[in-house]
């Protein structure tokens, strides 16, 4: 049997997160359409009798923020593709952007790349796919390259059997029914930023995290308590809404996520707190779960 890490990598919004939670037929990576929604490494597994991929997804490189986190998020993308047996670089089938050939400088020499046009259902002139990836490979070293669709699935299975095929032989590192080796109570932080990206402005995403006070499991009940952290003492406002309406939606689309993937009830509970600097204090990050 064939096992190993693909790490997945790429410029922000260019499904990344998408295609992994298709690849793996659930939900383990949050996704928006908002730049930074993957903030850390997720791992997620898919099993068949072919092979075990072990996927790593990584946030989407950041070439214009340089605080502390913007900086956390990009060794992280190091990182991956440094330690992973194969590199899956996803790029848009609109055309490439210098975000992307910025990635392609950290693809590692010497590992197996496979290529991966992502949106390819959505161009109505199917030449334009030829024309990103006669492109790309004029600017890196493919193994193979694949158009997808993470929304549809699309050729899932064409990329699939590309990326089995340069995976080491080797023993399952996980259960045949394991999706993720990330706790219960860091992906229920993720499924609360989420709803906070999804549901408020431009501004307010990037300046909040989620810290879980308490997570209690009773029975096939999970009681959960967590504060949102913003940045500013307006965006709390902006967050809270009228009467605590926004606060309400954001909780209780969290919390429905939650009963999906956990397979039971939640109870959730939520506060939003003021922290200006979080983002560029090394000691709040670490505390946070960046490295």
């Amino acid at each position: 049997m064939r096992t190993g890490t693909i790490a997945i990598t790429g410029r922000p919004n260019v499904g990344k997160s998408t295609l992994l939670n298709r690849l793996i037929g659930a939900k383990v990576s949050i996704t928006s359409r908002k730049a930074q929604t993957t903030r850390h490494r997720i791992l997620g597994v898919r099993t068949d009798e072919v092979a075990q991929y072990v996927f790593l997804d990584t946030p989407g490189f950041q070439t214009r923020h340089r605080n502390l986190l913007n900086r956390a998020m990009n060794r992280a993308v190091t990182d991956a593709l440094a330690s992973a047996d194969v590199a899956l670089l996803v790029v848009d089938a609109a055309g490439l952007k210098p975000e992307d050939e910025a990635v392609m400088a950290l693809l590692p020499k010497g590992h197996p790349v496979v290529l991966a046009i992502n949106k390819s259902d959505q161009q109505k002139n199917q030449n334009s796919l030829l024309v990103v990836a006669d492109r790309a490979s004029k600017l890196a070293h493919f193994d193979a390259i694949v158009p997808v669709s993470a929304k549809t699935g699309k050729n899932e299975e064409g990329l699939l059997a590309a990326l089995a095929e340069h995976l080491p032989e080797g023993v399952p590192m996980y259960e045949a029914d394991t999706l993720t080796d990330r706790p219960e109570r860091f992906l229920a932080a993720e499924m609360i930023r989420e709803k906070v990206f999804r549901l408020s402005g431009e501004e307010i995403p990037y300046g909040c995290e989620v810290v879980i006070d308490k997570f209690e499991l009773d029975g096939n009940l999970r009681r959960i308590y967590a504060t949102i952290l913003v940045d500013r003492p307006g965006h709390k406002s902006i967050l809270v809404g009228a009467g605590g309406e926004k606060m309400k939606r954001i909780g209780t689309e969290a919390r429905v996520d939650m009963e999906k993937l956990f397979g039971g009830k939640v109870f959730l509970e939520l506060w939003v707190k003021v922290k200006g600097g979080w983002a560029d204090s090394a000691a709040m990050l670490r505390s946070l779960g960046y490295q």
